[in-house]
């Protein structure tokens, strides 16, 4: 499969006041001049403001924040039409396990019905442009778990595990559905935990920093030994930036941080870490502030990449 050469110039980037999305609303625009990025978001608990407030300041007129929601389908057309829109990078989507175990029913409304809206308003708006491409953000979760050995490749069989990584493999089939039956011009990719600025502070790394700082309990699943492949959210967009410029259409990359480590081990890091930059008053390490906690429901052991097809393809590593 060859790939397609793609030059975006008006990009709609879904969820782009969340953790990835700003951060590939940033790349995007200080990599190339020439685009311009409508960002939608909802603003629900993992999106903020704060996230974008520098991104105006810097490029202008060349960011335009929208307040709306992907499950409707006006405000979706509108911006197609408004902004002729020739590129997508779908990132909105309810994205935390925990919550999807609490109230699953709201990631399969969003997650699910929200692509399945954008997508039929690329395909509206799309029915005479060949310059055009959808990429589709998705997780190494839609895999399930792997034990001891192996890795995750594009070919692996979909085994989801929660609410969360089940409504994103429905969202992933349904993007391939509408390549393949109407011809959508489409990209997939699969990532592994990404880490770094703008991360949401339920999420493990900026949750740990944080209580590990205020000198709080830190709260580890099991006894710490699930595996996780961790990706620094700028080699993330890199590789997200490589995909929609030049991955093949229909072709589904894999991006991993060739960086597995449990999560005790995280944890344990994180605290070292921070001890050397603030020691505690009362002396000793952070490390005794490790809690275990009842492990999470269906908490998958090992999640690990392979990523040698866009390694191979288009010629991307984590740096």
């Amino acid at each position: 499969m060859t790939a397609t050469v793609h030059t975006p110039r008006s990009v709609l980037v879904t969820g782009g006041a969340g953790f990835i999305g700003c951060n590939i609303v940033r790349h995007l625009l200080a990599d190339d001049p020439g685009i311009r990025v409508v960002n939608l978001d909802a603003l629900t608990y993992a999106g903020h403001p704060a996230s974008i407030e520098d991104v105006n300041a810097d490029h202008g007129e060349r960011h335009v924040f929208v307040h709306g929601d992907i499950r409707n389908p006006e405000t979706v057309k509108s911006l197609f039409h408004e902004h002729r829109m020739d590129t997508v990078v779908h990132f909105a989507a309810e994205s935390h396990v925990d919550r999807s175990i609490d109230g699953p029913l709201d990631f399969i409304d969003t997650n699910i019905m929200g692509t399945a809206v954008l997508l039929e308003a690329a395909r509206s708006a799309w029915s005479d442009r060949s310059d055009v491409r959808f990429h589709h953000v998705s997780t190494d979760e839609v895999f399930g778990s792997l034990g001891a050995d192996g890795f995750f490749t594009e070919t692996t069989p979909y085994d989801p595990s929660s609410p969360y990584s089940a409504s994103k493999a429905a969202a992933d089939h349904l993007v391939r559905a509408w390549h393949r039956t109407y011809g959508l011009p489409v990209t997939l990719s699969n990532c592994s935990n990404n880490y770094g600025p703008y991360q949401f502070p339920e999420k493990l790394i900026p949750l740990m920093i944080a209580n590990a700082v205020a000198d709080e309990p830190l709260p580890v699943y099991g006894d710490g030994s699930n595996v996780r492949d961790w990706l620094y959210v700028a080699d993330h967009c890199e590789a997200l930036e490589r995909v929609i410029r030049q991955g093949a259409h229909g072709r589904t990359y894999n991006v991993g941080g060739h960086n597995e480590k449990t999560n005790l081990d995280v944890v344990h890091l994180i605290c070292d870490v921070v001890d050397e930059l603030r020691p505690r008053e009362s002396g000793g390490s952070r490390r005794d502030l490790v809690t275990f906690v009842t492990d999470r429901p269906g908490h998958d052991w090992r999640y690990a990449i392979d990523a040698g097809r866009i390694e191979h393809d288009l010629g991307w590593r984590p740096a």
